[in-house]
């Protein structure tokens, strides 16, 4: 368990650096250009992913994502004994990264996100969308070609940056860990609850429609 809680935290910690680096590099170079940033944002979250779910999956089986571990939890698929220690290591490894990214940007380590403001039908029903399709290309890929996992998530959530106005946080420990960043990626943090809730409801979706989908996972 210890090997898995590790690897849960520093997969989280790489997932949050690739997303708030990204983001304060694309917004720096983009010379005020938000699609660019966005672009920049999407393609660096897309190919870290990639990377830290082929290497840690193996491991721990690569969740990075309290949704998931919920997911999988309900399936029967991840015993509840492990699900609060998996949760908060996503959780400590989320903030770990969002203070990593500042550092390495020259930026004060702890910040408050005040600026990017979330809220709305619009980006609440983005939520739910995106993380059942999040769960939606997992146990797909699970059900039918396992070793496609890390390419499906990656190109998902690159793509669903793009097609959901909320940008496709479709994880409540990143999306806590962003409000403690005030730079592109940030979410302010009294829109982080109804983040949290949409997704969960996302999870709740995914799990009453899946087993009609792959009869695999029945």
């Amino acid at each position: 368990m210890k090997q898995k809680l590790i690897a849960e935290t520093l997969g989280t910690a790489f997932l949050l650096i690739g997303v708030i680096g990204s983001g304060i590099m694309g917004e720096t170079l983009s010379d005020g250009n938000t699609a660019i940033a966005l672009l920049a944002n999407a393609i660096a979250t897309g190919c870290i992913l990639y990377g830290i779910i082929t290497c840690l999956g193996p491991v721990s089986g690569a969740h990075f994502n309290p949704a998931v571990t919920l997911f999988f939890a309900l399936r029967g698929e991840h015993t509840w004994s492990a699900f609060l220690p998996y949760v908060l290591a996503q959780f400590v490894g989320a903030l770990l990264g969002v203070w990593a990214a500042h550092m390495m940007f020259d930026m004060s380590i702890l910040q408050v996100s005040d600026t990017m403001h979330r809220t709305g039908l619009a980006q609440w029903s983005s939520e739910i969308i995106a993380t059942f399709g999040l769960l939606f290309v997992i146990v797909g890929g699970v059900v039918h070609k396992p070793d496609t996992v890390p390419p499906l998530v990656g190109l998902y959530i690159t793509g669903a940056y793009w097609f959901t106005s909320s940008t496709s946080f479709a994880n409540p420990a990143v999306t806590f860990a962003r409000g403690w960043s005030d730079t592109f990626a940030g979410i302010a943090p009294q829109h982080i609850g109804m983040f949290v809730v949409m997704q969960l409801i996302g999870v709740g979706v995914a799990y009453l429609v899946l087993p009609l989908v792959f009869s695999k996972v029945d």
